[in-house]
């Protein structure tokens, strides 16, 4: 990764701020309140948080190239050990930065996955890396930003070290069809540890990303485990149903046209949700980047841009011109005022697959109640998500207005089987118009060296839209998004010997753009592939 070239003077008042806890309240959002566990641990405190002073002077010196490194070290002493003799000798003339920190902490090393011995196709290389790629934590660094689970479960790869959550339901997909469902459930299991423990699933286990979530894919992932055994939905019921309460936490009281969290009243009444961090401070993990953001908006309260980052880190696109003002620059992002077309359709699986274990448990008022959220849910998303150039979108619910730009997220409402036929052929046939390319599915229509719009193709994208354009017949399609999509792959791999986090669409080569150099791995293209290989099986060595 290449520092970053402009001057570091704006940090000072940024930084100052920072540390002084000032806040500005986001406008038209009702106070937010606590959100709802009844097992709930105390959060771990994370490092920009544990020792702020030194977090942000070794962010600030760009000591390392990856500012997720020092966000991941592993310190050798307790907290508060660490920032009383930082704070302490910080100030003599011959401190010295880098020798503090190594001799405080440990650096961790990459999930590195090179070594697999060459495999003769795509299907035995990545039956090859889920070893590589797998972890099992111990409680051996108690003040480490680390959150220990008690199950296996499988990395990225490269810089993420950590399981990440919607990653994982792609990844999942392919641990199935390698012969894996036990990994798959031991991931599924810790999931369900996290809702038990957190009280929601976090970003990854990490004590920095506790704050907000990431695409609510627990639903499918009980169903993919499941695999039609109705106990194995019951045993998942309790935490499905707090992972709901998560992203409805404060609904219950909004007026129209007002929001708090990730709850949306529009101004007809209709319930919706959007994406949001509970802190507005940067990124650890890309604290100069957002520092950076924040200081070319001077116009914005810092603490604003902050937290829109954040809510755009919880969506898994960060970063996308669907959440910038103008649709080109970082500093005009948005997101929470986006009710996103992919983060309700998720919500509308979750609650008909809450509704259908209540089913099967007797649980009349729990089916009636989660069956009349999903309906309403479906209404709210087929009068404002549906644009009249014939796909599904955003809405910008401060405005009132859905938004214009068609993105690979208009495949979600056929993925989660809300869209009616017209209305999946409609969005098909403006897929396939202006998104579809050699290289498989791109991000979006546009160009703006972001790593989730154009040309860049990414692989749960790739599996969102073959399996809905499957379940509703346009199996001409999803074939050739498949094809193209595999071609690129099998090109890059044929190569390199590598899959990568995510490709370009005019390939065949890895993507570009973003905060962090392309990564090998790489977990859920691996799970996509490996999927993939089984519907459109292919001789290709």
């Amino acid at each position: 990764m290449q520092r970053d070239p402009r001057p570091l003077r704006f940090l000072l008042p940024l930084l100052l701020a920072l540390l002084a806890g000032a806040c500005t309240p986001q406008l038209q959002r009702a106070p937010a309140p606590e959100a709802p566990s009844s097992t709930r641990a105390v959060p771990p405190v994370p490092p920009d948080e544990a020792w702020p002073q030194l977090f942000a002077a070794v962010q600030e010196a760009q000591l390392f190239d990856d500012q997720k490194l020092f966000a991941d070290a592993i310190p050798r002493a307790a907290p508060e050990t660490i920032r009383s003799e930082y704070l302490a000798q910080h100030a003599q003339p011959d401190f010295d930065l880098r020798r503090f920190v190594d001799k405080h902490f440990a650096l961790p090393q990459p999930a590195h996955t090179a070594q697999v011995t060459p495999q003769p196709n795509l299907r035995a290389h990545i039956d090859a890396l889920w070893p590589l790629l797998t972890r099992s934590d111990d409680a051996d660094a108690p003040h480490g930003s680390l959150l220990p689970l008690p199950h296996e479960y499988v990395v990225p790869g490269g810089r993420f070290r950590e399981i990440y959550y919607w990653d994982s339901y792609f990844t999942m997909l392919g641990l199935v069809d390698s012969g894996r469902r036990d990994l798959a459930r031991s991931m599924l299991d810790n999931f369900a540890w996290l809702i038990d423990t957190y009280g929601h699933i976090p970003n990854g286990n990490r004590s920095y990303y506790l704050s907000r979530s990431q695409p609510p894919f627990f639903s499918h992932m009980v169903e993919l485990v499941a695999d039609g055994d109705d106990d194995v939905l019951r045993r998942y019921l309790p935490q499905l149903k707090r992972e709901h309460a998560f992203w409805m936490a404060g609904s219950e009281t909004l007026a129209p046209g007002d929001a708090t969290r990730r709850a949306v009243r529009l101004r007809d009444g209709s319930l919706l949700n959007c994406y949001w961090d509970d802190r507005d401070t940067p990124r650890p993990e890309a604290f100069l980047h957002d520092s950076a953001t924040a200081a070319a908006a001077p116009q914005r309260s810092p603490h604003e841009v902050w937290r829109e980052l954040r809510a755009g880190a919880e969506s898994g696109w960060d970063y996308s011109s669907r959440w910038l003002d103008d649709g080109r620059r970082l500093e005009t992002i948005r997101t929470t005022a986006i009710v996103p077309v992919d983060l309700n359709s998720l919500l509308h699986h979750l609650e008909t697959t809450i509704a259908r274990i209540c089913a099967l448990d007797a649980q009349p008022n729990c089916t009636r109640e989660f069956s009349d959220r999903a309906a309403r849910r479906k209404l709210a998303i087929e009068t404002h998500l549906w644009h009249p150039r014939g796909y599904y979108t955003d809405h910008d619910w401060r405005r009132g207005q859905r938004r214009d730009a068609l993105t690979a997220a208009t495949l979600y409402p056929l993925f989660t089987g809300i869209a009616s036929p017209e209305r999946a052929a409609s969005t098909a046939k403006a897929v396939r118009r202006e998104l579809l390319r050699p290289g498989g599915l791109t991000t979006t229509t546009v160009e703006t060296g972001q790593q989730w719009d154009a040309p860049n193709v990414w692989a749960p994208l790739q599996w969102i839209a073959v399996s809905g354009l499957r379940d509703y017949g346009h199996d001409a399609l999803a074939q050739e998004i498949a094809t193209n999509f595999l071609d690129n792959v099998q090109a890059v791999f044929a190569r390199e010997h590598k899959l990568v986090e995510k490709y370009d669409a005019d390939g065949p080569r890895g993507g570009g753009g973003g905060e962090y150099p392309l990564q090998d791995g790489f977990g859920w293209s691996n799970g996509v592939v490996r999927r993939m290989l089984v519907l459109y099986p292919r001789d290709v060595p």
